[in-house]
This record gives C-alpha cells, structure tokens and sequence, in this order.
C-alpha cells in the first residue's frame, strides 16, 4: 500500500499525526480487491484492431499491445483499456487554497488523489515523477469509487479533488467517484490542463463544482515547445466549462524568457475577459527549478508584478500572484472599494469579509462559491 502523505491544517500538531495516522491505517486495513484492468471511455475500432482513444485531442491510434501517448491506455485485443481505474499513486489532505482555488469554499479542505500519467509532456512540471511515469513504475492503493468516497466523507472534508498529475487521463475514475461524490453531497473539483475533448468534458461537468485550469501560455509555439501539446483545445476546454456552469480559476505560469512577453500576457487577458468574463479569478505562478528546466532562474517577482498589472489594467478584477509568500497579491480585494475582502497568509485565511457573498464595505458582489 503506497501514501504520499496527508495535510491537516487549523489543527495541533498531535491531532494531525493522530488523524493522518488514522486514516492511513482505515485505509491499509478496509482497501482490499480484485485488480482487474477496465474497458476505457471514448474510444473507437479502426481496422486490423487498432483502436483510436477519443478523450482528449491527441485521438491517439493505438495498435494491438500498445498504449496512447499519454501511456496509461492500452489497447488489447481491439479493445481499449484504462490502467489506472482505482489506482491512485497520490492520496492528500489539502487546503482548497492549494489548488489554487481562491474563490471557492476558503478556508476549507480538499481529499486530493491522482494516478500516473498525463497526456502532455511539460518540461517545467512540478510532479514529474509520477506524471511523466507509466502506472507499473510508481506504487499506488489500490480504492474503489465508493469506497474513496466513503474515505472522503470520514475525513471531514467537503470536497474531492482531481489533481496533481492530469484527470483527464483517470477519466473512468474521476468520473464515477464524481457521481457517487455528488450523490452523497460532496463537492467535485479538478486541476487541469484543459487538454481534453468537448464530449467528455461536458459530460464530466455535469458533476464538477470548480476547476483550476492551467492555461500555459498563450501561443502554439510555446505549446509545442514546452508542453508537446497546442492551444486552441485548451481554450475550447475553459468555454466549454463556463457554458456548462463550472466555477473556473486560471493558473499561468509564467517562464522567464518563454511566455512572459508582456503583448502575450495582454492578448491573453483580453481573451480570458472576452470569453469568460471579467470576474474569472487568475493566478499568475512564480516559477522554481525544475525537472527538465533545472537550469532555468526563478521567475523574478517584479515579473508577476507587471503580469498583474497587466491583467488589471484589461479589466479582470481578480488577479493573483502564487508561489511568492506573504505576497500582498494573494489577497483578494473588492472590485468597487478596493479593501481586503479575503486576507491569505500562504495557505491560511486570516481575514475574511464578505457577508453573503459581498464585501462587508461597499456589498459588492464578489463572485465565487461561498458555501
């Protein structure tokens, strides 16, 4: 049985050791069953049983014994299988602020799970380790839909996320655990790169409350030449969850030297106004050393700055910067006055001013999802 760990915040030291412990062992002692591969979704027969995968935009042809790009489904016998049904590699307790989600629910937790696998290849990606690995190189437990979702509701926590690695890839998964979650009054939210195709998505959004999109860049050429990947499904993706009423975030990372002009970042801003309103909230993320860009500096902070400037100056009302601590841009302010609406220190809610959703100052509504 594999655990990556659990964080309880709001809580004393011993009672997080005492409740991580808890729910490990709940977890070693109840989760037991039949491993058993599952026939994948979205996916047709083409000749000689190759088959062609139809989740996500790559519309991979997979011969006989072979896998899809994204090396988690697997073609056998002309039929097409998912190798990461009820195997999640990363189990956490996490604050929703972590997602980032600023907007939703603050201040309380998120049952976060992911398997192996995704179907891009970013060269900057923060948990390569099991996103970039195929599901027989990373330990995993081994947990039924309805058995996580009886684990989620042990927990305390109010909402199940999809993250850490892509979902899109778990898509079985997510989505027949995001049924019974809701069912049962659970909360369903992902963070995703938006590479996947209409059909699914719409019938996934019929069953998720928030999703934190990672809109990358905002050019192909840096799609192709970080992610392996393109543009325009991603932003066909972020439309299709407004149309279908999912509360949306937006995640850019910003590189120094590949997606920081600031004429991108304004084309961009624009875009995300235009399409999917002005109270969309974004988070500009610092940048750190990592996986295949190791040797790249940090992404300076007056960068991220002027990003947000930016971002404000086209008319989006919400902007924020991650990944700097004790940033003044990790607050959220009202719109209209301009006053703290919501004071974060890192992960903790330290001031929290709306009443009914608006700001206690001027009751301007501050769009999001407050209960």
């Amino acid at each position: 049985m594999f655990w990556r760990g659990a964080q309880f915040f709001s809580m004393k030291p011993l009672l997080k050791i005492f409740l991580t412990l808890l729910l490990v062992l709940n977890l070693t002692t109840s989760l037991s069953g039949e491993e058993k591969p599952k026939e994948a979704s979205f996916w047709q027969k083409l000749q000689d049983k190759i088959v062609q995968c139809q989740l996500c935009p790559r519309r991979c042809a997979i011969p006989d014994g072979k896998r899809g790009f994204c090396g988690v489904r697997e073609n056998r016998g002309g039929t097409l299988y998912t190798l990461v049904y009820a195997k999640p590699v990363a189990i956490h307790i996490d604050p929703i602020e972590k997602k980032p989600l600023f907007h939703f629910l603050p201040s309380t937790t998120a049952f976060s799970i992911a398997t192996a696998g995704c179907n891009l290849k970013c060269k900057f990606c923060q948990n390569w380790e099991i996103s970039q690995a195929r599901p027989e190189e990373v330990e995993y437990t081994y947990i039924e839909p309805k058995d996580l979702v009886d684990k989620v509701l042990e927990s305390g926590s109010p909402t199940i996320a999809y993250t850490y690695t892509e979902p899109t890839i778990f898509y079985e998964y997510m989505l027949e655990t995001a049924k019974l979650a809701k069912a049962r009054g659970l909360r369903n939210i992902m963070h995703s790169n938006g590479y996947i195709n209409e059909e699914p998505l719409r019938q996934l959004s019929k069953y998720l409350d928030a999703a934190n999109i990672d809109l990358k860049g905002f050019s192909d050429e840096y799609y192709a030449k970080l992610t392996d990947g393109t543009l325009e499904p991603v932003l066909k993706s972020l439309k299709v969850l407004r149309e279908e009423g999912v509360h949306i975030e937006i995640t850019n990372l910003i590189l120094p030297g590949f997606n920081d002009d600031e004429a991108l970042i304004r084309k961009m801003c624009i875009w995300i106004k235009d399409n999917l309103g002005a109270d969309t909230p974004v988070h500009f993320g610092r940048f750190f050393p990592l996986y295949k860009l190791a040797n790249l500096n940090p992404t300076p902070v007056e960068t991220l700055e002027k990003a947000r400037q930016i971002a404000l100056e086209s008319g989006l009302k919400y902007v924020y910067i991650g990944n700097v601590g004790g940033h003044l841009a990790e607050n959220t302010y009202c719109p209209r006055c301009k006053k703290i609406v919501i004071e974060r220190k890192g992960y903790f809610i330290t001031q929290n001013n709306l009443v009914d959703g608006k700001c206690k100052f001027c009751q301007e509504e501050i769009k999001g999802v407050w209960k």
